[in-house]
């Protein structure tokens, strides 16, 4: 892929990372759909990833993947109407997240909720295993 299209491949992105974010605060977008539109939005502003950046091939594959397959999924959810007021609203933006700091408080709380639960998940594995040992 050159860089110029791969360039206008992220700016697409973008523009449908706001469409996807708009969408979710929409009133008329059917509850499924906002809350696919949010964890979407969430995942893909996320600065963890559910495979880390640094694992080669398979740290990118994540973000060439499962975003694209998300917005896929929202846009087949969302009704015509909704995505349209969206991508309005994504177009006047320019390409420019709005802040959110209870949004940023929500995803690492997410995040550090998910940690927690894989620490008791592993700490109750291998505290039952060397329990039984002893």
């Amino acid at each position: 892929m050159k860089r110029g299209s791969l360039k206008r491949w992220a700016a697409l992105l973008k523009g449908e990372l706001l469409t996807v974010f708009y969408a979710a605060r929409d009133p008329e977008a059917p509850w499924l759909a906002r809350l696919v539109a949010i964890a979407v939005a969430a995942y893909a502003l996320s600065p963890i990833d559910l495979i880390p950046d640094f694992i080669p091939v398979l740290g990118l594959l994540d973000d060439l993947i499962l975003v694209p397959l998300g917005f896929w999924l929202v846009l087949r959810l969302m009704p015509p109407a909704v995505i349209a007021r969206a991508r309005q609203r994504a177009a006047q933006q320019r390409g420019r997240l709005p802040r959110n700091l209870k949004v940023a408080a929500a995803i690492v709380a997410l995040w550090v909720l998910l940690l927690v639960l894989v620490v008791v998940w592993l700490v109750g594995r291998t505290g039952g295993a060397s329990a039984g040992a002893v």
